[in-house]
């Protein structure tokens, strides 16, 4: 548990994020295309395009844009661009599984999209569990440790307008 609101949504987030991508990598590992006709791979499909949407990319919009600008303020960056550096890496194969995930949600997967699904799945996997394992290490306690509660409470009303306004789309 942490202190502050921040944090513990961010954290809450992560947890869901790494349920999901333990979902996908369950899913590529068995090296058969998802088949929509089956309900859990239909509903892996919906719940990955969706998530990454409306969590994932609002959530390193929201570090990017309201957190590491906070840290820039106070002459520590170097977190903010080493995470943001992650972001970018991340945010294109996300946006190409979404597209992907969609895609096979209509017509399902042949050969080609599912070897382009599996292969930045796996990636997207790998990179989203060291990345939430560096947030969940530094990031958090760091947030915890130095936000007062008024910049707390002006972020979490910010984030959680964020957060509603990705629930309307």
């Amino acid at each position: 548990m942490f202190a502050n609101r921040i944090s513990q949504t961010l954290h809450d987030e992560h947890r869901a994020t790494i349920a999901l991508m333990e979902r996908l990598e369950a899913a590529i590992s068995r090296r058969q295309p998802i088949s929509i006709a089956d309900s859990a791979g239909a509903r892996l499909l919906a719940d990955l395009a969706a998530a990454i949407e409306a969590d994932t990319l609002r959530h390193f919009d929201f570090e990017e844009t309201q957190l590491f600008t906070m840290f820039d303020s106070v002459g520590d960056q170097l977190i903010g661009d080493h995470l943001t550096e992650e972001h970018s890496f991340m945010r294109p194969l996300g946006e190409k599984l979404i597209a992907l995930a969609r895609a096979a949600q209509t017509g399902g997967f042949d050969a080609e999209s599912w070897r382009e699904f599996s292969r930045s799945g796996a990636e997207l996997v790998q990179r989203m569990v060291v990345h939430v394992q560096k947030e969940e290490m530094a990031l958090l306690p760091l947030l915890d440790q130095t936000m007062d509660d008024a910049t707390e409470a002006r972020l979490y009303d910010a984030y959680a307008r964020a957060s509603q306004g990705a629930e309307a789309t």
